[in-house]
């Protein structure tokens, strides 16, 4: 055999090693909702449209096997017209064999609840707005409606039971390796407009710190990149999709963030599991808009 047929051979089987053994990645994006013009009366704008099309852009591009959206998909969810660029986003998603998954944030039942969320279920049909999972690389993301306002009574202590009876059922489950606890609303954040969620404290929390397999709460809806730990477990926010910019506590923070020096404007995660670890990656769009930065990575055990 010739030294170009067996390097091609060589090749060829690494290829298929790699392909066949690479972890599937999934991808995380929150609030890519347009700016409303009462937030640009307090707040400073910067592009954010554009910076959401760049960032579907770069996930369309990079094909993860997942994409979750952790609310606030859009301005106001009960007017299609403000789906339009979301719609072709979701499009081309799906047409690149990505399945797109997504939560209900406060801006999506905005104003009209009733319709906002039959807009939405149009979109994402697998939604349930009192639970559900969703599995992936023997991942469970236990995905929550935090919009308590919102719920009834009964659709709220329905949710909770579900929570309660699902977190068991996942902690005896010899496939499901880790889960991943998701609503729009964050626990914890230094966000000087949005701040903690202390329904969500109540509400979500006990059960994610009481599961050995849960490994990360993830949440949107305080527009920034936040991190910290709680009882030894993480909570992050990732809500930088494209929602205008929310300054941070940062003199008086009311919680120790352990990723200060990593406070991009505009950015999006990337979430590869290694046996019962994770890694997360972090691309913040570059200042001038002209591409992506390198990766901040976090690793979770």
């Amino acid at each position: 055999m010739c030294l170009r047929r067996r390097i091609s051979l060589v090749v060829g089987l690494l290829l298929i090693f790699y392909f066949s053994y690479a972890q599937p990645t999934i991808a995380l994006v929150s609030d890519t909702q347009k700016p409303m013009w009462i937030e640009k009366v307090f707040l400073k704008s910067n592009h954010n449209q554009e910076a959401t099309k760049l960032i579907f852009q770069k996930l369309i591009k990079t094909k993860p096997t997942d994409l979750f959206i952790l609310g606030d998909v859009v301005s106001l969810g009960h007017k299609e017209k403000k789906w339009k660029a979301i719609d072709s986003y979701l499009k081309e998603s799906r047409e690149r064999g990505i399945a797109v998954t997504a939560l209900l944030g406060n801006h999506d039942v905005m104003g009209n609840a009733a319709k906002g969320e039959a807009v939405f279920q149009k979109r994402f049909p697998d939604h349930v707005h009192t639970g559900f999972v969703k599995i992936s690389d023997s991942i469970a993301f236990v995905l929550l409606n935090s919009n308590f306002s919102k719920l009834s009574h009964a659709d709220r202590a329905k949710q909770q039971n579900w929570l309660t009876a699902t977190m068991k059922e996942l902690e005896v489950d010899s496939s499901i390796r880790i889960i991943v606890m998701s609503c729009h609303h964050a626990p914890f954040s230094n966000s000087k407009i949005v701040g903690s969620s202390t329904e969500v404290q109540s509400a979500f929390v006990p059960a994610y710190l009481a599961s050995a397999k849960a490994k990360l709460f993830i949440t949107g809806h305080s527009h920034g990149f936040e991190h910290f730990q709680k009882s030894g477990k993480d909570f992050m926010v990732i809500g930088g999709g494209g929602g205008i910019h929310q300054p941070l506590n940062t003199k008086n923070p009311p919680h120790a963030d352990l990723d200060l020096n990593y406070k991009p404007m505009f950015h999006y995660l990337l979430l590869q599991r290694s046996g019962n670890s994770l890694k997360l990656s972090s691309y913040s769009l570059l200042p001038d808009f002209s591409g992506f930065g390198e990766a901040h990575i976090v690793s979770i055990r």
